[in-house]
């Protein structure tokens, strides 16, 4: 991890128990970044097997799908959103802040720059959905995720609240 990544501030907003649940628990994760910093910020479902990852690796922005019941050793990203490349960003050199929020079911993710979503990963509906529609890769022969299309639909922000994010 580079110094960059381990100085990162991390903020956890805790969501106010609702009716159907009786507890409290984590919605978002936050930290600060400037593109082209390499960077690693990861979070998991709190009701599933399942979680995400938002890579910066110095060039590229990418948003990973991620099958946690799968064994360590096996490969558990099951689906990859390309969010940007760090060099055609315009306002680079200003710091973003980048959060992972769960949907209330536990079984959506979303990504936000800036409070601003630019992907989601449904693991119910075993897609991704992401602003730029890349990459469109063929889906893999051991996974029923499709990878084929990443085209943006505003329903999948269905179940976030998104005002936890102001």
């Amino acid at each position: 991890m580079t110094q960059a990544s381990a100085a990162t501030r991390l903020r956890a907003v805790a969501a106010q128990p609702t009716s159907r649940a009786r507890w409290y628990r984590i919605v978002m994760v936050t930290a600060e970044l400037n593109p082209g910093n390499e960077m690693v910020l990861s979070d998991e479902s709190p009701t599933s097997p399942c979680g995400v990852t938002f890579e910066d690796d110095g060039e590229t922005g990418y948003f990973y799908a991620l099958d946690l019941g799968r064994r360590s050793g096996d490969n558990q990203i099951v689906d990859a959103l390309h969010l940007y490349d760090a060099n055609q960003v315009v306002d680079r050199d200003r710091p973003s802040m980048v959060s992972i929020l769960w949907s209330s079911d536990g079984m959506k993710s979303c990504l936000l720059i800036n409070r601003y979503p630019h992907a989601v990963f449904d693991f119910s509906g075993r897609r991704g959905y992401s602003r730029n529609n890349y990459p469109i890769t063929p889906s893999p022969e051991d996974t029923s995720w499709l990878t084929s299309n990443h085209e943006w639909d505003d329903a999948a922000l269905q179940g976030f609240d998104l005002s936890a994010t102001r």
